[in-house]
């Protein structure tokens, strides 16, 4: 499962897949820029993991990537989400087959409302950094872009936390 939440609402996008990947980043990436608006910049916060950093990772212009230092699970807020989908809805459980552990992932994951998706990812820095100046803002896209992409530039339109 790859998801990305927008803690101010709650609202989600997930993504469903038999293994994890660059190219199933790619096509997570690709999946969640197609339903941002158009004059609208995502800031994904996520960790170090192998999929997240490789150099084949194609990021759409309309998302930058915020990677976390090594061992702070505490810093991202997806994580309180795989956590309550482990304990509530995915663990200790037998499925039989690979269709029986999507539907268990889907289902899972369609049960989580916007305010439960909310109150799970809402941590207290993150209203301290919704009061960042937005040239501050430009700098944190222009650099995760640069270590996303190996490049220099970023587009300018609002960030949404």
């Amino acid at each position: 499962m790859l998801a990305a939440v927008q803690p101010a609402t709650g609202e989600g996008f997930c993504l469903v897949m038999p293994e994890i990947s660059t190219d199933v980043m790619n096509t997570f990436l690709a999946g969640f820029s197609a339903t941002r608006a158009a004059d609208e910049h995502a800031l994904m916060v996520m960790d170090g993991a192998g999929w997240h950093r490789s150099g084949d990772l194609d990021v759409p212009g309309n998302i930058s990537l915020l990677i976390l230092p090594p061992y702070s699970p505490e810093l991202n807020p997806i994580e309180r989400i795989w956590l309550y989908l482990r304990e509530r809805h995915l663990s200790h459980r037998l499925l039989d087959s690979y269709d029986d552990i999507v539907n268990a992932c889907c289902k899972a994951w369609n049960q989580l409302t916007a305010d439960r998706l909310q109150s799970l990812t809402s941590y207290p820095y993150l209203e301290k950094v919704r009061c960042i100046s937005s040239s501050v803002l430009d700098r944190m896209a222009l650099r995760a872009d640069q270590y996303a992409r190996g490049v220099g530039g970023a587009a300018t339109c609002k960030i949404r936390l």
